[in-house]
């Protein structure tokens, strides 16, 4: 009986039920199975409980892993505040006009003699890009300096690229500085900036060799950003120039078929002072010359120099998955106008941000682009508005 039973020390309850949980929850700790803590833990939760944990909880989690990055972006105005804004200097141009005339209109004298330029890059695989931006600059260059290395900003081993297509690019073999540089081979998940940076420190040491005295100009940027030749002639005729000028590029991507905006700022112009210039490729000044020149990004001939680039830059991190790499995926992206890593833009505030989401509109212009791209626009038809298809290998 039951009175006999609590006597006993058996187990009581109070109220008589068919609850198999119930009753084990009011046994003693350790008697029953971890299936029986679990049922007790969940006596109670009504269905849509059960839905939000079951469902709705992993949904949220794996919604997270895929597009944490995106979601990141966007909310980027709520913990980012955008940089200071340049100075833009307004760009005046006529092939009609004076240089006495285009200095004066810029608020600067006109020098009796040009300054020497000197075109410094770091280059990875980039040889199309390399042409037209040598042929381009070719006419207002002293000494056009490269250095490469055999490995990748990310550690990945590369071959010497230029070294092995050197003969292509005879037209400046008198005035080229070449040095190649043996690569550190990074361990995974070292920061490839700091490799990016220890390459740019020896481009100093290769601009020494190559003969840059005080008050030369010398032009950084990286190989994509193309400054037009008649910035170049303007700022070594010019007086009074500001010892550094950032150039602000008209900033495309993937051809010039898709023009994303004009706000690239990287590339600059310094008059050198020994000791003091060093290379480098962030911000280094509030002068800004508008409407300078071309920044195309992932302007390839092939589809397996867009991978190659996609594991090899210091961004390689936003290679997240690895269909990202897919050869028939890049094709598409490239054609659509789309984003390579499925990233939102970089943008400050949410008005740049949802201005700027989807695919970049197609551009059908070709004027005012490099000169020796028009000349040989056959070779070069992959950059050019209308051909977005590239060559597999």
């Amino acid at each position: 009986m039951w009175w006999m039973m609590g006597e006993a020390g058996g187990h009581y309850c109070s109220k008589k039920t068919d609850d198999i949980c119930g009753a084990l929850c009011s046994q003693e700790t350790g008697r029953f199975s971890s299936f029986s803590r679990l049922c007790c833990a969940l006596r109670g939760v009504d269905m849509k409980t059960y839905i939000f944990l079951l469902v709705i909880v992993p949904t949220c989690l794996l919604a997270g892993y895929i597009h944490g990055q995106k979601i990141s972006y966007f909310l980027r105005p709520l913990w980012e505040s955008p940089p200071k804004p340049f100075h833009d200097i307004p760009h005046y141009h006529h092939s009609n006009a004076s240089m006495a005339t285009l200095c004066k209109l810029h608020g600067w004298g006109v020098r009796e003699f040009p300054r020497r330029v000197y075109d410094a890059v770091l280059f990875s695989n980039e040889l199309d890009i390399l042409s037209i931006r040598w042929r381009e600059l070719y006419p207002y260059i002293t000494q056009f300096v490269l250095l490469e290395s055999n490995s990748t900003f990310t550690g990945l081993p590369k071959p010497l690229v230029f070294a092995s297509h050197r003969d292509e690019f005879s037209f400046i073999e008198s005035r080229l500085t070449y040095g190649s540089l043996g690569g550190r081979f990074v361990t995974k998940g070292m920061n490839p900036f700091y490799e990016e940076a220890y390459q740019r420190v020896a481009l100093d040491q290769l601009l020494r060799i190559a003969g840059i005295t005080d008050d030369d100009l010398l032009l950084m940027s990286d190989v994509d950003e193309i400054p037009s030749r008649h910035t170049i002639n303007l700022l070594r005729w010019c007086d009074e120039v500001p010892k550094i000028l950032h150039l602000r590029l008209k900033n495309y991507l993937y051809s010039f078929e898709f023009l994303v905006d004009n706000k690239s700022w990287r590339a600059s112009v310094h008059r050198y002072e020994t000791g003091k210039t060093r290379y480098a490729h962030y911000r280094q000044s509030d002068e800004i010359l508008a409407d300078a020149g071309w920044h195309c990004s992932f302007c390839f001939r092939r589809v397996s120099e867009f991978v190659f680039k996609m594991k090899a830059y210091s961004h390689s991190d936003r290679v997240r998955f690895r269909r990202f790499l897919n050869p028939e995926r890049v094709q598409r992206v490239i054609c659509k106008g789309g984003d390579l890593f499925d990233m939102l833009p970089e943008e400050y505030t949410f008005k740049d941000i949802i201005g700027k989401m989807g695919p970049i509109p197609h551009s059908f212009s070709a004027v005012h682009l490099p000169s020796y791209l028009l000349e040989n626009a056959e070779k070069y038809r992959f950059l050019l508005p209308g051909n977005c298809i590239r060559e597999k290998e």
